[in-house]
Formats: C-alpha cells, sequence, structure tokens
C-alpha cells in the first residue's frame, strides 16, 4: 500500500517555473510592451535554459507574456514545448498569473512561466508556504532580478493551486560563468 501511495502522490506532484525575462534594452521611441532583450539579456536566458535542462523536470506547458521581452526570453532558453503566448501576464498581478495557472489541465505536470517583474516576483512570495527552503525564500526576498527562477512544487491539481499552496524548492539566478554580479 505504500506504494501506492507513493505512486499516487508523485503523480499528483506538480513544478511551477517562475522566469523573469532576460535584461531589456531601452531603445528610444520603443513601446514598453515591445523592448528587446539586451545582448546581456540573451546570454542570461540562454543560461537559464541550461539551467532548466539540467535540474529541471522536462517543461510541459510555458505560459509566456506576449511582450518583446519575454518571447526572446523564451527563445533564447532553448525551451522545447508547447507556448501559450497570454497578453495578460504582460503587467499582470499575483492573481491574474494565478487565474491562468489554475486552468492549466490536470494532466500537465510542469509549468514554465515567463513574465515581468513585479508579478513573477510577488507570486512567488505568495505562493511559497511554510515547507519551503528558507534559504532560496531568503535570496528571493532579497531581489528577483532579470533572469531570475523560482521553483516551486505542490501535490494535486492546477485548479487547487493558492496563497502559501506550494514549497519554494529553489530559487536561481541565470548569470552566465561568474556570478558575482548577483
Amino acid at each position: 500500500m505504500t506504494d501506492r501511495t507513493t505512486a499516487a502522490t508523485e503523480s499528483d506532484r506538480r513544478t511551477l517555473i517562475l522566469l523573469r525575462h532576460g535584461k531589456s534594452d531601452y531603445p528610444g521611441g520603443t513601446r514598453d510592451v515591445d523592448r528587446p532583450l539586451s545582448h546581456r539579456g540573451a546570454v542570461e536566458a540562454a543560461a537559464a535554459g541550461q539551467w532548466l535542462t539540467e535540474t529541471q523536470p522536462p517543461i510541459d506547458l510555458v505560459l509566456c507574456s506576449a511582450a518583446v521581452r519575454t518571447r526572446q526570453t523564451l527563445a533564447a532558453t532553448g525551451v522545447d514545448a508547447e507556448v501559450q503566448y497570454e497578453q495578460d501576464i504582460y503587467d499582470a498581478g499575483p492573481g491574474d498569473v494565478l487565474a491562468l495557472l489554475r486552468a492549466v489541465p490536470a494532466e500537465v505536470r510542469t509549468v514554465l512561466v515567463v513574465g515581468h517583474a513585479p508579478g513573477m516576483p510577488s507570486l512567488a512570495s505568495g505562493l511559497a508556504g511554510p515547507g519551503s527552503d528558507e534559504a532560496a525564500v531568503d535570496e528571493m526576498h532579497r531581489k528577483f532580478p532579470t533572469s531570475a527562477m523560482a521553483v516551486l512544487t505542490f501535490t494535486g491539481p492546477w485548479s487547487e493551486l493558492d496563497a502559501e499552496g506550494a514549497d519554494l524548492v529553489a530559487f536561481e539566478v541565470a548569470r552566465p560563468g561568474d556570478d558575482t554580479d548577483r
């Protein structure tokens, strides 16, 4: 019976990865939603993709803001999964993104959300429950810079994801090579 219980728990396990886009450029006369990644941002996004590939379960679904810099961030990560571009993630608060997550089909195990601040940091902070890794929570609360990723896990369907209902298990800031500029 223990094996079945463990198997059921594992099959109900979900992973949510919240990625803030890479460092953007600020070309004159460009609307905020149309700002591209800077060269540094593209390099950071590629490093984020490498970290995701090496450390996280395969991503089943990506919810990505329709902004140029988030689309470019996703492309630079090399993540190969179904993608839904969501205008609502641009300038979204945590409740807006949570509503999108609650609509994710039950068979999806791992979701990557590529978005912006303050939405990604606020959502990560709001979802992180008492079982979270304290060091990761502390680091995330200090700063959630560009190309930062919060990894949260929980058991149950996406439709039941709620405040403090997940465990923050990792917080990573993608910086290639020396990460002294965190």
